[in-house]
């Protein structure tokens, strides 16, 4: 399918009716001009407010969540709330959508520990019940977008022995769009792209290739939570995505109405 764009956004980028509804109307223009839409969604900044409303302490090494059983009952309770909205929103605004875990549609295995420097000290960090997409069924995502139905999926995944794990939104999406082939995957942020000075927002650059990418974290431009964004953006074109787009879900003139138009937006990266 030629005409399939996969969206991701996150609490930071979209949160609120208002900003679910501007969004959602935006996805159903792009279904009106003859695009299949796929939408993961994650909800890190409400997850951290529920556990810590229950006492838990949110805890994350390099942007992603460490996921204890406590952790991992919230995710899954405060994602399936925040996908039934988005599927509401999608609804009134004409969206035939349906919400669907991320297990509906990929295998996942648990992360294995990674290395990590913090204050100029390596060190090995078990992440718990985190998982990485390892195989994805495009056929069950393709058999929901021939009836017209767009998916919205919340990133739980589950193992081969059918065990729940919490999957970075960036993760999920990546396996998604790398499992079912897109014209572009597109993630929705809460900055213009990616930006040479982070404090500036007209430092945005509007194209990078891998390479370019690798140069930007050597020196440091790009860290922090930014750094799962853009290692989702090269697992998926390292899979065969043709183009990753990372836009701006504050952006009151167009989040992704715009990608469809040979129009500058955002910042597209490319192998």
């Amino acid at each position: 399918m030629d005409n399939i764009y996969v969206l991701k956004f996150g609490g930071n980028a979209i949160r609120g009716q208002d900003d679910m509804m501007r969004l959602s109307r935006e996805i159903a223009g792009l279904i009106a001009d003859g695009a299949r839409i796929i939408l993961v969604h994650g909800g890190g900044p409400e997850i951290s407010e529920e556990m810590e409303r229950r006492g838990l302490v949110p805890e994350k090494v390099c942007g992603v969540r460490i996921t204890d059983a406590d952790a991992l009952e919230v995710a899954e309770i405060v994602l399936r709330r925040l996908n039934s909205q988005v599927v509401s929103c999608l609804q009134e605004c004409g969206v035939v959508a349906l919400g669907i875990p991320g297990y509906f549609c990929t295998l996942c295995r648990k992360k294995a520990p990674m290395k990590v420097v913090e204050d100029g000290v390596e060190r090995e960090v078990d992440l718990g019940l985190v998982g990485e997409v390892e195989d994805t069924d495009p056929q069950s995502i393709y058999d929901l977008l021939e009836q017209g139905i767009t998916p919205v999926v919340y990133p739980i995944g589950k193992d081969a022995d059918g065990r729940m794990l919490n999957v970075n939104a960036d993760t999920m999406v990546a396996g998604i769009a790398a499992g079912v082939g897109c014209v572009e995957m597109i993630a929705i942020t809460d900055v213009p792209g990616i930006l040479r000075d982070v404090s500036d927002p007209s430092s945005k650059i509007d194209s990078l290739t891998l390479d370019e990418v690798d140069a930007l974290i050597a020196d440091g431009t790009i860290s922090g939570g930014m750094i799962p964004k853009v290692e989702a953006c090269r697992k998926a074109l390292l899979a065969g995505v043709s183009k990753v787009r990372m836009v701006n879900g504050k952006d009151q003139r167009s989040i992704v109405s715009d990608v469809m138009k040979d129009v500058p937006h955002g910042t597209i990266i490319t192998k």
